[in-house]
């Protein structure tokens, strides 16, 4: 019985969440109950009690947060899947139904994880910011640049002061109002927009283009972390690409000075596979500054082509992180 009573709230994907513990939204102010319907083009009733929003909320939580794709179109849709190096099925190119169910099948988090995102936005909602963005915010409000001053020790200030400011400005921060965005100019919202690929509401108005922002803040989010993890996966290979040819250009004097400059102890009567493996153990130190002059200068050939692959690798990611779900 009891084993069937959990499979029967699991379906409801509204009571699934709240079965463990209350959704996010069951502790916001009535405002951003408003605020959130009215980001998500959610009609709703005015004067409406907490009840009626909150369940408005509830009913439209698992489509817009959890699966947001429902809202794409197809060119959307069939973007994200190109993302995750995957197409269409055959036939199913314009079947909005088919391309759904194929995104589900490579979506990125649970109703879980979305839901409990918003439990804390300040951990997300500046990701996406530009380094003098998160400087304004800190200026603005009168809280020192943190030092030494780079992106870290800003968002980490930010993060941190997030909940006084909100309090000293009287406003909630659970799903924050315009407030956030006081220090960003109309051009700079039009402009995070472009950049991700999110088209600007027409008309626009400032407040249009800060609820599109808002919108889309948490999406923008889990997108660079993707990003970065397709980033760092990209240079890590292309490193290894970079020490193997280095190896591959030195001879076995090199890489025996190279590992005496080093410290790292070379066996007597070392064969060259052996040497190649021992270097290759210490592999990160391979492309660090203590790399001798007289080695660079017998590798430099052999590198440039391995130089080149990594930097391939690097404007890729990089280039990744830019159009990643760009349509969407």
């Amino acid at each position: 019985l009891l084993s069937t009573l959990v499979v029967a709230l699991a379906a409801d994907g509204a009571v699934a969440s709240t079965w463990f513990g209350k959704a996010a939204y069951n502790k916001w102010h009535e405002t951003e109950l408003e605020r959130w319907l009215s980001d998500h083009n959610v009609l709703y009733p005015t004067p409406a009690d907490r009840k009626d929003l909150e369940n408005l909320v509830k009913d439209n939580w698992n489509s817009k947060v959890a699966q947001p794709y429902n809202d794409w179109d197809t060119n959307q849709l069939q973007s994200y899947l190109g993302s995750k190096g995957q197409q269409a099925k055959k036939g199913a190119e314009n079947n909005k139904d088919s391309l759904i169910e194929s995104v589900k099948a490579y979506w990125y988090e649970t109703e879980d994880q979305a839901s409990d995102a918003y439990n804390s936005v300040k951990d997300w909602v500046f990701d996406s910011w530009t380094d003098s963005q998160l400087k304004a915010f800190l200026d603005r409000h009168g809280i020192p640049s943190p030092q030494p001053r780079t992106r870290d020790t800003l968002l980490k200030a930010t993060r941190e002061n997030y909940q006084s400011v909100a309090d000293k400005v009287g406003e909630t921060a659970s799903y924050p109002g315009n407030w956030l965005y006081e220090s960003w100019s109309e051009s700079d919202l039009k402009a995070w927009l472009d950049e991700r690929g999110y088209p600007a509401p027409q008309p626009s108005t400032r407040d249009k283009l800060i609820a599109t922002v808002r919108r889309n803040s948490r999406l923008a989010s889990e997108q660079m972390k993707q990003a970065s993890a397709s980033a760092s996966a990209s240079a890590a290979g292309a490193q290894q690409s970079l020490t193997d040819a280095l190896l591959d250009a030195w001879s076995d004097s090199q890489i025996k000075e190279w590992a005496d400059k080093n410290g790292i102890k070379v066996p007597q009567g070392s064969k060259r596979d052996e040497l190649i493996a021992l270097a290759r153990k210490h592999r990160a130190r391979l492309t660090g500054d203590n790399v001798s002059a007289s080695a660079v200068s017998a590798y430099g050939a052999a590198t440039s082509s391995a130089g080149n692959q990594y930097a391939r690798a690097t404007d890729d990611a990089a280039l990744k992180a830019d159009q990643a779900y760009g349509a969407a």
